[in-house]
């Protein structure tokens, strides 16, 4: 199938161009199954559902709760899901989740971290969709070589491990050498911000940190109410807890004892955080990632409540611009 197809067919099981972001400790079962029955597609990181035994089940609760929801719902538009792959050295489940996720033809992959040549190989065999994340127009080439059917864009104000480039920029850099299906990572909190996404050229908005603060989420009472009251001066962009730039909320780390400024003061390239290994916070879980949209977020609302409100920002901004 080619990439406009892929494109076209996901575009058309949608009620609105979005995709859920795979958030780690935060995508579950529920989280997944009310984004689809929204009508958005919902992913979730293999990592999430551990041991990795329970993978599969997982993924069965996943397909009979929407089968269900079909067949009580039969006009309504039920969105496909996906699962995200961390495909490094650093995540020896890798490979044991893709085989677990192809013998149950999930649709829609989510690759990072490195070239995802094996990933679409396997999938493509049954006609998935493989979708990557890149920050840059050096990883976007590498994916594109691997067969991938679509970028996915993680620029700059994005939650978790995102890109340094203004979202205007990675677009056009990337458009000057592939036409396929975009997805646009960051900040994208509200309906006329798709709609900005599809402005810029790209077929879908990436939404994550927004979706933290849903009914469905897996996130603590406490991460929620951090976001609902931080704003983007709360936000801070810093490789000092991976190795790798990524956006986390100040808050978690002064309450991890540790100094906002000895974080905002690491470098690219740097050893990550320099504490006892046994006694350190854990990234994700103790230090809590979230984008700079944080500031537009104002209250916790079950999925299809968003979904629906989002429709409709998209709708007004659209004859917004119409009348214009």
């Amino acid at each position: 199938m080619s990439q406009s197809s892929v494109c076209a067919q996901l575009r058309a099981q949608t009620r609105i161009p979005v995709i859920g972001a795979p958030m780690f400790l935060v995508s579950g079962v529920d989280l997944v199954v009310a984004q689809c029955t929204a009508g958005i597609i919902g992913t979730f990181p293999t990592l999430n559902a551990r041991p990795q035994e329970e993978l599969p089940v997982w993924l069965k609760e996943i397909r009979h709760r929407l089968d269900a929801y079909r067949q009580a719902h039969p006009g309504e538009i039920v969105s496909p899901f996906g699962v995200n792959l961390i495909i490094h050295p650093s995540n020896p489940r890798w490979e044991g989740d893709l085989e677990i996720c192809a013998e149950h033809e999930v649709p829609i992959y989510i690759t990072s971290l490195h070239a995802p040549g094996k990933v679409v190989e396997r999938v493509h065999q049954y006609g998935a969709a493989v979708l990557h994340d890149v920050t840059n127009a050096k990883h976007a080439r590498k994916a594109i070589d691997a067969g991938v059917d679509g970028l996915i864009l993680v620029s700059a104000g994005a939650g978790g491990h995102a890109g340094p480039l203004n979202p205007i920029a990675l677009v056009n850099e990337i458009r000057e050498f592939y036409d396929g299906p975009l997805i646009l990572s960051g900040c994208i909190t509200h309906g006329k911000d798709v709609l900005a996404a599809l402005a810029l050229g790209c077929e879908f908005g990436y939404i994550g940190t927004r979706f933290i603060v849903t009914e469905e989420s897996m996130a603590s009472h406490a991460y929620r109410n951090m976001i609902l009251s931080s704003t983007s001066d709360d936000i801070v962009y810093s490789p000092f807890f991976t190795g790798v730039p990524g956006n986390y909320l100040v808050p978690s780390i002064v309450a991890a004892g540790i100094d906002p400024a000895e974080v905002r003061g690491a470098m690219v390239g740097a050893r990550e955080v320099s504490l006892n290994r046994d006694s350190r916070p854990k990234t994700w879980k103790d230090i809590w990632g979230a984008g700079q949209g944080v500031g537009g977020i104002d209250a916790v609302l079950p999925v299809r409540a968003l979904v629906d409100r989002m429709i409709v920002e998209y709708r007004a901004a659209k004859e917004r611009l119409d009348a214009l």
